[in-house]
């Protein structure tokens, strides 16, 4: 017998849509290594008909109210909350995600942000108006951009959309979204609750691969192209979008330094790090996979560490006892491994270091010692659970080793010195820095990166101001 395999669709102006030329493409659960579903491989008839549709509704949704806005994104936030374990579900079956983590780490904090989005929405500032010329007065209008064409990653499908589409249609713009070819599940059951919320066209979500995304940048409709994605992608997208001058928001890659210091609660700080390196099989560019230790305690650490990894389980969704699942594709496990297989002979492998089981694409918790600044696992971004450690001998080499990638999303610093934490984050040449502590995120604060981590802001009303544009009107006071 064979099972019928689910088949997934477009969302486009409302309605649910094969491809126009009937093309699909196989979408695979990376925890078992199976066909479970199919989804459209859309072309450009079918980008086109999503950007008509966005345009179409962009007159009626910017002149809605901020309000009108706030009570549809609080009513998505409310459906989905009511449907998470159906969310949490596609999700797990995208991505080959633990179901508890998923349902107690993501689906929260994803409901939430929609909600700080839907308050964003009635709070947007600018100058107050004034009369900066005699006769003259001044005011500032806070507009939508237009269409906004979204690419989404696998790596988080459901919290990365949410991230894009909820500033985007709060500040009065339409979405075209194209979730990663690998994971559309979640993304097109989100598109099945949205349907009855907002109306059509104003969330439009078509499936497919890197063409069908190249086609959105490309398409002369959009006036804002926003993907979250690697450094190559985000280029291109760029190189692309420079073409019609469009608006570009890009969260790329990272590759995050943790500089722990001789003074730092080792015990608490290996115990830290190692779930935010290893949580969501490390296939997050601010995973804590960059460890950088003081001479002193380096060896203490090293072994503290690699004593957790071996402690650290990976397996099937339905195992409460998983930190993390498979990673995402056949390509991904290919590249993680590459790194591993062609480490330098002053390398040593302390923990982990191959794969998992005999079907899925899961990989062992590993740890990685002895490496020098200009390895290629420290200036490349590996996104697997994998942590490399290095030491340092004081606080400008620390300095120097972390700073000193192409890199600048995120970083942390672990250290009982007040003094050394705050030179450390004035001086840390990345967009967050946390303090004893990596990867917590809040809706309040701003998520994004500099150099080749991209720019523009995730999160925050720094975020949802990305999405707009600034309107200078003047009137005479004469009449």
């Amino acid at each position: 017998m064979t099972t019928e395999l689910r088949r997934l669709r477009n969302y486009i102006g409302g309605e649910f849509k094969d491809a126009a030329d009937g093309r699909t493409t196989e979408v695979v659960n990376p925890a078992t290594g199976e066909v479970y579903a199919t989804a459209p491989l859309s072309g450009q008839a079918d980008v086109d008909a999503a950007m008509a549709a966005a345009a179409a509704a962009f007159p009626g949704w910017r002149d809605t109210t901020p309000s009108e806005r706030q009570k549809a994104l609080l009513k998505i936030a409310d459906a989905f909350e009511a449907r998470a374990e159906e969310l949490v579900a596609a999700e797990s079956e995208n991505t080959g995600k633990p179901l508890a983590l998923t349902a107690s780490e993501e689906l929260p904090p994803m409901v939430d942000q929609i909600r700080f989005f839907a308050g964003a929405a009635r709070l947007l500032e600018g100058r107050s108006a004034g009369e900066y010329m005699d006769g003259m007065t001044s005011i500032i209008r806070r507009e939508p951009v237009g269409v906004c064409a979204q690419v989404a990653p696998w790596n988080y499908p459901m919290m990365m959309a949410v991230w894009k589409f909820a500033p985007a249609i709060a500040a009065g713009n339409t979405v075209v979204l194209k979730p990663s070819d690998t994971t559309p599940a979640s993304t097109v059951l989100m598109a099945e609750i949205i349907d009855s919320i907002l109306p059509k066209g104003v969330f439009n979500v078509v499936c497919g691969d890197r063409e069908t995304g190249k086609a959105m940048v490309e398409h002369s409709t959009p006036a804002m192209a926003s993907i979250t994605g690697s450094v190559r992608a985000g280029m291109q997208v760029a190189e692309s979008a420079s073409k019609d001058v469009k608006r570009v928001h890009l969260e790329l890659g990272g590759k995050a330094p943790v500089v722990v210091f001789e003074d730092a609660d080792i015990a608490k700080a290996v115990e830290d790090i190692a779930v935010a390196g290893y949580f969501n099989a490390g296939q997050d560019c601010t995973a804590a996979t960059r460890v950088l230790v003081q001479e002193s305690v380096h060896d203490e650490f090293v072994a503290a560490l690699a004593k957790a990894a071996a402690e650290t389980k990976t397996g099937q969704p339905d195992d409460e006892d998983v930190l993390y699942g498979p990673l995402n594709n056949p390509n991904q496990l290919k590249q993680v491994a590459g790194f591993i297989e062609r480490l330098p002979a002053h390398a040593k492998v302390e923990a982990g270091g191959h794969q998992v089981g005999e079907k899925g694409y899961f990989y062992a918790p590993t740890v990685v010692s002895g490496l020098k600044q200009d390895d290629e696992i420290i200036q490349n971004e590996v996104f697997g659970p994998v942590i490399t450690v290095q030491s340092f001998a004081d606080e400008a080499q620390a300095l120097e080793y972390a700073n000193g990638v192409e890199y600048a999303l995120a970083s942390s610093v672990w250290t009982k010195d007040h003094g050394r934490a705050m030179r450390m984050s004035k001086n840390l040449d990345f967009g967050c820095v946390w303090i004893n502590t990596h990867i917590p995120l809040v809706a309040e604060m701003p998520h994004g990166g500099f150099k080749k981590s991209g720019y523009g802001k995730d999160l925050s009303a720094y975020g949802f101001e990305d999405y707009t544009r600034i309107k200078h009107v003047m009137t005479s006071l004469d009449g």
